[in-house]
């Protein structure tokens, strides 16, 4: 089933790649500095280096691990849920939910309330929109009902965006607002949305024992059962994770897509389906992914970060679905 002791480069290397390009998104920007001068910075040596990469960057580049990681962990659960790899949180609605709670915010000015509004709309619309799916689906929620239910919701939240942006376009501030949150980035983050990203961390540290489970689960429901899995209890705890973990990435990110697909599917393909490797890997290869493509829209003349995954990960599902085909 799976290529044990086989593959164990893969986690090292990701490794190495995510700390080369946490210090080159630290050192690149405005003010680029030398890796003289980010040891520098980091040490306490050079003031002006510090402030810059404590205040500015430091934040910046957390967010985008902590993002990358919920999104592709995220991605993981639900293509065990659903026994897809083309599945994704954004199937269940939660990057809607999350969208339709920080425009909200936004154009309604709930934001004016105080810092933490924002974030706390945006999980508050993933978690809606999740429980929504479950009503719709009921009986069981089996995974075709969840699946059409959250399409069905998709739709719904998409054209309640729409409606709320056609009168939150007035006011150029509210313009920039709106933007962030439906093309995703990583600009201007501070250790406010570092503390929001937070639980990220705790989801991560509950979904890595549940692995083994998972792989029973990918088994189907009645061999799962057979093999001593409470499958109910199993499938509320993994649909409360991706929801943890894509809703508080959304609310510090905005809706960054593609990498709770590419990412768990990619790395599948390495390294197989045993999901206790695949639950660290993911954790690791969502934030070099997330992080080198904020690079790339850096390099690109700022490109959104969304819209750089979207590049990406547009080709990548069309070659999945050929390759299915």
């Amino acid at each position: 089933m799976t290529r044990r002791g086989e593959q164990r480069w893969v986690l090292p290397a990701l490794g190495a790649v995510l700390i080369v390009l946490v210090f080159v998104s630290l050192g690149w920007g405005e003010l680029e500095f030398s890796w003289a001068q980010l040891w520098a910075g980091l040490t306490g040596a050079d003031e002006l280096a510090r402030t810059v990469l404590l205040d500015l960057r430091l934040p910046r580049v957390i967010t985008g691990v902590l993002t990358g990681a919920a999104l592709a962990a995220g991605g993981l659960i639900m293509q065990a849920y659903f026994r897809n790899s083309l599945a994704s949180p954004d199937l269940l609605g939660v990057s809607s939910g999350a969208a339709a709670g920080a425009v909200s915010a936004i154009v309604w000015g709930w934001t004016l309330a105080g810092l933490w509004v924002l974030p706390l709309t945006a999980v508050a619309g993933a978690v809606v929109a999740t429980l929504a799916v479950l009503v719709l689906a009921k009986r069981g929620a089996s995974s075709e009902r969840l699946l059409l239910a959250g399409v069905a919701l998709n739709a719904l939240l998409g054209a309640v965006t729409s409606y709320q942006l056609s009168h939150g376009v007035a006011l150029w501030e509210r313009n920039a607002q709106l933007l962030f949150w439906l093309l995703g980035g990583l600009e201007d983050r501070s250790w406010l949305h570092v503390l929001a990203a937070l639980p990220i961390l705790v989801a991560a540290a509950v979904l890595w024992p549940l692995g083994r489970q998972m792989d029973l689960l990918s088994l189907g429901e009645t061999e799962a059962q057979s093999l001593g899995v409470d499958v109910k209890r199993l499938r509320r705890v993994l649909l409360a994770l991706a929801t943890v973990l894509a809703a508080t990435a959304t609310s510090v990110a905005g809706i960054v897509g593609f990498v709770g697909l590419v990412v768990p599917h990619g790395l599948r393909l390495i390294v197989g389906p045993e999901h206790r490797r695949l639950v660290p890997l993911c954790l690791v290869g969502g934030a070099v992914f997330v992080l080198g493509c904020d690079l790339v829209g850096r390099l690109g003349g700022g490109l959104r970060l969304g819209i750089v995954t979207a590049l990406i990960g547009g080709p990548f599902f069309l070659w999945l679905l050929r390759r299915r085909a």
